[in-house]
């Protein structure tokens, strides 16, 4: 069992099944089983899955002054997150309401609220760090504190970028210069992805870099190997919503690197993950157990006949030794 703590962004969010993105204008359009709110956000996702997993999480972020934590832990679910950690010091939590369509492409709105002027209480912190194998942040502002402190403590940090463009890199140096390990979304990146993740590694010195890069997979460079490799996703069953694959499989990557350290068994694991949570709406929702992952991956394998059939599931290329 891993320790971790997490901090960075929960949210409201709604997402909207539409017929095609663009949307074309109507003044009234129904549906049934169309709209979907929860609860979401890199930080709240990611907790979500690692306590699925079976870690220990500390789930540190900020939301409304007026939020009902209650919110956080619907009484359906069989994983509770403690909210000891969850501040409310906001006006108002961030909101996000995603328009998706049956070809999956999402046309996204975001709200974060006024948390830019936000500060978290790095009392809370300081204590919980000591006891942490790994730190894992998002590019939020409130977040910065915790670098210092993870680099007195020797914490390992696990970096979630939201929305990085290089003309933003500036003002995201301080979190690349100090982690470890790094996932990035190519959703704005118009760059050879293979010589942005060597790039970007070589120049952070960041152990293992995830560019997620949605219908395509991911790209995977661990730096200690010298390697890049592309992973095509798993095909498991029916995608319902792809909002919050990229945290899941995060999470699920960083459960088993922690648990592991084989980048390489990570990535398959995290994919595997990942496919079964893309058949569930909301982004906190479908994720497995470690136990039910193994032993659907075993089903799998099995019924194949040969691991060699691992070479099937996934593109490995661009290797770079």
């Amino acid at each position: 069992m891993g320790k971790f703590i997490i901090a960075g962004i929960t949210q409201l969010e709604t997402i909207v099944k539409v017929d095609k993105i663009p949307i074309t204008y109507q003044l009234f359009t129904g549906g049934y089983d169309t709209i979907f709110t929860s609860v979401g956000g890199d930080a709240y996702n990611g907790s979500l899955a690692l306590k699925w997993l079976g870690d220990d999480v500390k789930f540190m972020t900020v939301v409304g002054r007026d939020q009902s934590l209650g919110i956080l832990n619907p009484p359906d679910r069989n994983v509770t997150l403690d909210t000891k950690y969850v501040l409310p010091i906001m006006h108002e939590t961030p909101m996000e309401v995603l328009f998706f369509d049956q070809d999956r492409h999402q046309q996204l709105f975001e709200d974060l609220k006024d948390i830019r002027n936000v500060g978290y209480d790095m009392s809370l912190v300081e204590p919980a760090i000591k006891d942490c194998d790994m730190l894992v942040l998002s590019n939020a502002n409130f977040c910065r504190p915790f670098i210092e402190m993870a680099a007195e403590n020797n914490v390992k940090i696990a970096l979630n970028i939201h929305a990085f463009r290089r003309d933003k890199e500036k003002y995201n140096v301080d979190f690349l210069e100090n982690a470890d390990i790094v996932f990035i979304r190519d959703d704005a990146l118009d760059e050879d992805p293979y010589e942005f993740v060597q790039e970007m590694a070589d120049k952070y010195n960041i152990e293992t870099i995830l560019l997620g890069q949605g219908l395509n997979g991911v790209l995977h460079h661990d730096n200690k190997k010298k390697s890049t490799a592309q992973y095509k996703p798993i095909r498991t069953g029916k995608v319902l919503s792809t909002a919050g694959a990229g945290n899941a499989l995060f999470a699920c990557y960083l459960h088993y690197y922690l648990k592991g350290g084989d980048s390489a068994n990570a990535v398959h694991k995290a994919l595997l993950f990942m496919s079964n949570k893309i058949g569930y709406m909301g982004s906190s929702n479908g994720f497995m157990t470690e136990e039910e992952l193994e032993r659907w991956e075993h089903l799998i394998w099995d019924f194949q006949g040969t691991n060699q059939n691992v070479a099937s599931m996934f593109s490995s290329t661009g290797e770079t030794e």
